[in-house]
């Protein structure tokens, strides 16, 4: 049975798609952006600030599923400049402290030409 996720303490879809879906024990989530949840205006004015608000935004969705960083198997990380790899690490590895798996690409542009995006996949 799928379950769709929806809160009000992470950013609202800005498509045709849900915050995050789960099925069975796993949950998947879109691609985060660092949208503030309330105004839906992209915040930070650099990686650092934006891989933040990213991990906020996670951070909301793992929590409205009762679970936490520690349950994230897979991510998947979209940098717009992959010379911001080491900064964007830097965040992230405050976070995902279990290591999960990871991919980590360099893409051309991202919505709202944000500086980075993060998906994960977590059990529950």
């Amino acid at each position: 049975m799928l379950e769709i996720t929806s809160t009000k303490k992470a950013p609202q879809a800005i498509g045709p798609y849900c915050q995050a879906i789960s099925f069975g024990n796993l949950l998947f989530t879109s691609g985060q952006i660092a949208l503030d949840p309330i105004s839906g205006v992209l915040v930070g004015k650099n990686i650092e600030e934006q891989t933040i608000q990213v991990m906020k935004n996670i951070s909301a969705l793992l929590e409205e599923n009762n679970i936490d960083f520690k349950n994230v198997i897979k991510t998947t990380c979209f940098l717009s400049d992959m010379s911001d790899f080491q900064v964007f690490n830097e965040v992230y590895s405050k976070y995902f402290i279990s290591k999960p798996a990871r991919s980590c690409v360099a893409v051309k542009e991202l919505p709202k030409n944000a500086l980075c995006e993060v998906e994960v996949i977590a059990y529950k």
